[in-house]
């Protein structure tokens, strides 16, 4: 995960340090997830991280996938095509812990796969997608609102 926000040119900027700050966010969680004691402290995590990430593949998949897809379908497609698959298998698990509590069998599995899978598509996207972004110079500004709205949105259905 080499995204260095300082080199981002500004007509990407806000949207791509948003998705990367959300990206960092569930990281935390993850890792405070390894380090938890008791099951109020780990219900709590899972609850944050699947609201968290919930939110975050609702955005990508409202505004940011269709915007580059559009955009630029040769570039894009096949990225999108995996980042589409990767958001439907942590659907399932997050789908998965929402009916679980800490104390059953299996619930550290499923979170601890669950972070797996992101850390992965967070790798893809910060070290394969976003580059592209920049280099094709597409301008992100217009998806800015539309994507903390739907943001907030989703996040208050989690609350």
């Amino acid at each position: 995960m080499s995204m260095n926000k300082s080199h981002i040119p500004s007509a990407q900027k806000k949207v791509i340090t948003m998705l990367i700050d959300d990206h960092r966010e569930a990281q935390k969680l993850f890792k405070e997830f390894k380090s938890a004691k008791d099951n109020n402290r780990k219900a709590e995590i899972v609850r944050q991280a699947c609201a968290a990430l919930t939110a975050h593949t609702g955005v990508e998949e409202k505004h940011f996938y269709p915007f580059l897809r559009g955009a630029d379908p040769k570039t894009f497609g096949s990225l999108l095509d995996e980042a589409k698959v990767e958001h439907a298998s942590a659907k399932e698990l997050i789908a998965q812990l929402e009916e679980m509590q800490p104390n059953e069998n299996l619930y550290d599995a499923y979170f601890t796969v669950l972070g797996e899978y992101t850390n992965h598509h967070i790798t893809e996207e910060e070290d394969e997608l976003f580059p592209k972004v920049i280099e094709k110079d597409l301008d992100l500004r217009e998806l800015e609102k539309p994507m903390q709205e739907t943001k907030e949105e989703l996040m208050a259905q989690k609350a």
